[in-house]
């Protein structure tokens, strides 16, 4: 039997089947009494859904929107506007997963011939770039970017590998933990990747990856079946998700120091865990008691539902799940609106931002602001 782990604004789901502070930061760590700011990202492509996956630092949030043809397009929207990133030549879609604080952005763009997907990178200054292939005849997802404009992504058939990809050395695959496929999510600035492979046994396991120590089995929490890993922060703690043949999952972090943790869920038999930010707060999506599937964000050891703190939400719109966290606060994801259509959407935490001359007073004077190890497009 084949497991895969598909990571989304939605849920992470098992299809069976055949076949450190890297920098100071001004923004204040969230609590579970935040509030949060709504903003729907409406302005579609003409069409009628949109899907929010990232936002970096500077709130430029990038995903895809369907266009008035019915075919998804990938955009970037900052400041209430929404841009089409077009596709590769020849294209018929694009889709956008991630983006860097340079603005840098990748994604897949699907050629007409036989559905076959390339990844790619995108900028201002040099439009979109297909960043090629491994030899194989595989599809090629563009899952995340750090700062250097270091990618990371997955391959579907052909090779079925994770790669990395940079301007100078092109694209490396990643390899596996000794089994048949791999698939990389995140990878934050000091260059590690997270996402999960499968081993000799044909277990599927979270794993991280760096160049100069290989990939490394994150392991499983006890009665679990795997995992996998979708997100890592300056300081290298990862978030993810276990899982069961049976069904339940639950979400986890996990450090050097402390191994793999369960972070609970809201109720419910689900959750999993997309991203983190460098102080440590973690969003993902769980269902509830009713199996409803809502957005979380955990902080200072719980778990709170992310519809409940919302001052703004509009009626008939529900948080299913969020894609990404930036060190601001601000966080993305896709919901479902009133008319039951996919929409992205923008929390922006309404809790004031302390000045930066007294953040860093407190810091000096070691009241632990940066206690919290710490991500993910």
């Amino acid at each position: 039997m084949k497991i895969t782990l598909v990571k989304s604004s939605l849920v992470l789901v098992a299809v069976t089947g055949s076949g450190m502070l890297a920098g100071f930061s001004c923004a204040p760590a969230a609590s579970a009494a935040t509030t949060y700011t709504f903003t729907g990202i409406s302005d579609t492509l003409g069409g009628s859904s949109s899907y929010a996956m990232d936002i970096n630092d500077s709130g430029t949030i990038v995903g895809y929107a369907r266009n008035a043809a019915g075919s998804d397009r990938a955009y970037s929207y900052s400041g209430g506007t929404m841009t089409n990133l077009g596709m590769l030549p020849g294209g018929i879609s694009s889709g956008a997963y991630g983006i860097n604080n340079s603005g840098e952005v990748v994604g897949f763009s699907m050629t007409p011939s036989g559905g076959i997907v390339h990844a790619f990178s995108y900028t201002t200054t040099g439009g979109m770039v297909d960043l090629g292939t491994l030899g194989g005849t595989g599809s090629y997802f563009a899952e995340g970017v750090n700062s250097s404009g270091e990618v990371v992504g997955q391959t579907i058939g052909g090779t079925g590998h994770a790669f990395s990809y940079t301007t100078a050395g092109g694209m490396v695959d990643l390899g596996t933990l000794g089994g048949t496929s791999s698939v990389a999510f995140h990878i934050n600035n000091s260059g590690d990747v997270v996402g999960y492979a499968t081993t000799s046994g044909a277990d599927i396991r979270a794993f991280s990856y760096t160049a100069a120590g290989g990939m490394v089995n994150l392991g499983t929490l006890a009665g679990t079946s795997g995992s996998g890993a979708f997100g890592i922060n300056s300081s290298g703690e990862v978030v993810g998700g276990v899982f069961t043949y049976t069904g339940p999952y639950e979400a986890f972090s996990y450090t050097t120091a402390g191994g793999m943790v369960g972070l609970g869920t809201l109720g419910g038999i689900y959750s999993s865990a997309a991203a983190i930010n460098d102080f440590g707060v973690i969003v993902g999506s769980s269902k509830n008691a009713a199996g409803i599937a809502n957005a979380f964000i955990y902080t200072g050891g719980a778990m709170t539902d992310l519809n409940s703190l919302i001052t703004n939400l509009p009626t008939g719109f529900s948080l299913t799940g969020v894609s990404a966290i930036n060190n601001l606060g601000d966080i993305v994801g896709t919901g479902t609106n009133a008319a039951g259509q996919k929409e992205g959407f923008l929390l922006t935490p309404t809790t004031a931002t302390p000045e930066p001359t007294t953040l860093a007073l407190l810091a000096i004077g070691g009241l632990g602001l940066l206690l919290r190890k710490r991500r993910a497009v």
